[in-house]
């Protein structure tokens, strides 16, 4: 599996959320970037997000979420040993 663009931007915009409050949701102006707003209208397609601007985390999204936060502070303590 390759990571393309389009996997990277919704990465980017799942960080967004943060998991300690299940209270507080994201949302995308339609002033935001063109990158940011795809990609947030693709997690809502997949069932990640309640709204296609952002929203809340599904059960699924918060999962997913959990799961990026993991690998990102992997990553980042592997190249804090290097």
């Amino acid at each position: 599996m390759s990571i393309n663009q389009e996997f990277i931007d919704e990465l980017d915009a799942l960080i967004h959320y943060d998991l300690s409050s299940m209270q507080v949701g994201v949302k995308v102006h339609k002033n935001a970037g063109p990158t940011m707003i795809s990609a947030m209208r693709r997690l809502h397609e997949k069932g990640l997000v309640t709204q296609s601007d952002g929203g809340y985390l599904t059960n699924l999204g918060v999962e997913t979420v959990e799961h990026v936060q993991k690998l990102l502070s992997t990553l980042r303590a592997m190249n804090k040993e290097a």
